[in-house]
């Protein structure tokens, strides 16, 4: 019985972390996909953001966001985003 319950263990273990793999990359692919679409917006409204926030390169935010927490990940997109509304609304 115990030999059952490691085996069935071990057989759930690959899957689980296959699945945590899958939501992290899922979570990088919108942080890329969000960063370049902010930094389009950055350079439409001609607000002059830059840094390494601020690249267009898709492998560079893939890259950063592998290494950092989901919590990071998410409150750098927010940041983004407020530097452009605060942009956009000095634009009106």
């Amino acid at each position: 019985m115990r030999i059952a319950i490691a085996l069935a263990l071990a057989a759930a273990t690959p899957a689980a972390f296959l699945s945590a793999a899958v939501q992290a990359q899922t979570q990088c692919d919108w942080y890329a996909q969000t960063a370049l679409k902010q930094q389009q917006e950055n350079e439409f409204l001609k607000c002059g953001l830059s840094g390494p926030s601020w690249m267009s390169e898709i492998k560079a935010h893939l890259a950063w966001c592998s290494d950092v927490a989901p919590d990071q990940m998410k409150s750098e997109a927010q940041a983004r985003e407020q530097q452009l509304e605060a942009c956009a609304a000095k634009k009106k």
